[in-house]
């Protein structure tokens, strides 16, 4: 079995400022995790601005869609040409978009806007990781993998509270345009300060044009089935079947196609290459939807269950995203004095079951410490595995396939959020059947409504602990194989090819 990473020689590993360049990079990464969040506490006001109440779910679920759809596209583009360039592209495509927001005048407009937006933010996601990826060699990615944590921590706790904080006191267009001056200041940092190591590719560039088209079809139908499955839709209905089908269909079709293209949009190597890469896919599809449902459910548990104010919902995650930050912070420390880096996966994972086992175990009667703890107990667990599933992945392909590599790994993270979304709101809807509002309810009623949500809390989380015992078993058969230590054009041996330099 080849090892991607025993190549050697060439470029130096790490650039001397290259805390500095990640830095802009990783703005550009904020931007896209705090807009796909962003508009949920704005979104009362939006409606009684702009009507729509019916049509309210597609300005998260069209950009959530454009998000997932365009990744690989943006990926493949980075290995194509000018990585620097592309990333650059969908910083002003999604900071023009977030302008068109702001002044959207219809609740149809907006949801335009938002595809479009959508459709940057995947490039920035796609991007952002395969920059990292060419930046930072695996062996020396932990040292700068806290960052990355705390990027991802601030940006699934900053949405919610900056959305409530500027809707309230600046309005909801303002969510929108205020991703115009830090967008700025990333195009500026990146222009100046980013170089990216020059690469060899070859000189005529075949586009996959039907790889892009069966994918993204492929993706558009099972987000939907994903989203409207146990709500808008029941799970065995036709329409939730038939997404399901055709998206296995689609699918099918791009891998056949896949295997005969000249330049594929996900080269089957990546997959074949080495079994870490699958494996990284699984971790990662398994713990987003984990992860994704904790975040979503959590907070809801403890407003309704145990009291907290909803005001300071945003703040209810912190012991889960606090833990996390430390936990990546550790694990890329020692992974990057010791080269080893298995046994965080596997503890990772089982951390996760542990914690989600421990969450199913909560009632009526759950202190909010206890909670907490719990909580904590998960975020160690993904903390531990997310970011080294994602340098096992960049690490089990060649230099060439990392943007591609890069925009899977994001996109599986992504898919196994919709995946697990839609399981966690199906058992949640099928066990809760109070009213839709405790703060309605009063005496008997609001103590059914109560002890209904703590039960579809148990349900939830015993789901999330059966996905994070299947992680554990793909951690399991993880192979340790050496990082590469340097991010070498030389080692690519790509025929025909001229120098880029970007």
């Amino acid at each position: 079995m080849t090892v991607p990473g025993e190549s050697g020689g060439g470029m130096t590993a790490v650039p001397r400022n290259v805390r500095w360049v990640l830095l802009g990079v990783l703005l550009a990464l904020l931007l896209s995790l705090l807009d796909a969040l962003i508009v949920g506490n704005a979104m009362p006001t939006i409606v009684r601005d702009l009507g729509g109440l019916e049509q309210m779910a597609w300005v998260v679920t069209g950009y959530t869609l454009a998000t997932a759809c365009s990744t690989p596209l943006w990926g493949k583009l980075g290995d194509l040409f000018n990585r620097k360039h592309i990333f650059l592209a969908s910083v002003v495509l999604f900071l023009v978009a977030s302008v068109l927001c702001g002044m959207a005048p219809s609740m149809g407009a907006l949801i335009a806007f938002r595809v479009v937006q959508g459709l940057g933010a995947g490039g920035l996601g796609a991007g952002a990781f395969a920059l990292i990826g060419v930046l930072v060699p695996p062996r020396e990615r932990g040292r700068y993998q806290g960052m990355v944590a705390a990027v991802t921590a601030l940006g699934q706790l900053g949405g919610p509270l900056v959305g409530g904080l500027v809707t309230s006191h600046l309005g909801w267009r303002w969510a929108f345009y205020l991703n115009v001056p830090v967008g700025l200041v990333c195009i500026v940092w990146c222009a100046v300060l980013l170089k990216v190591p020059a690469v060899h590719r070859s000189a005529r560039v075949s586009i996959d044009w039907l790889g892009i088209g069966l994918l993204t079809g492929a993706i558009s139908a099972f987000v939907m089935a994903a989203t409207w499955a146990g709500g808008t839709y029941a799970w065995g209905s036709w329409q939730i079947v038939g997404l399901g089908v055709l998206a296995v269909v689609l699918l099918g079709a791009f891998v056949l196609v896949e295997r005969r293209a000249a330049e594929p949009l996900m080269p089957p190597r990546i997959y074949t290459g080495h079994r870490n890469f699958p494996l990284s896919a699984v971790l990662l599809t398994v713990t987003g939807a984990a992860m994704f449902g904790a975040t979503l459910y959590l907070p809801l548990y403890q407003q309704v269950v145990q009291g907290a104010s909803a005001a300071n919902s945003g703040f209810l995650l912190l012991p889960l995203l606090a833990a996390s930050l430390v936990a990546a912070n550790i694990a890329g420390k020692v992974m990057s004095r010791t080269g080893r880096y298995k046994v965080f996966p596997i503890a990772g994972a089982a951390c996760v079951a542990a914690g989600m086992g421990l969450l199913s175990t909560m009632d009526t009667t759950t202190s909010r410490a206890a909670t907490a703890v719990y909580m904590a107990l998960v975020g160690a667990g993904t903390g531990f595995s997310l970011q080294m599933a994602n340098t096992m992945a960049q690490n089990a392909v060649q230099l060439r396939d990392i943007g591609a590599a890069s925009a899977a790994t994001n996109l599986f993270r992504n898919l196994g959020g919709s995946l697990g979304i839609a399981v966690f709101a199906s058992l949640f809807t099928s066990a809760v059947t109070a009213g839709d509002d405790a703060g309605q309810l009063s005496g008997a009623a609001r103590a059914a409504y109560v002890h209904d949500v703590a039960d579809a809390t148990h349900l939830i989380f015993l789901t999330g602990a059966c996905f994070a015992l299947a992680a554990l078993l793909a951690a399991v058969f993880v192979e340790e194989v050496p990082l590469r230590g340097t991010n070498s054009a030389d080692s690519e041996k790509i025929p025909s090819s001229t120098v880029e330099s970007q």
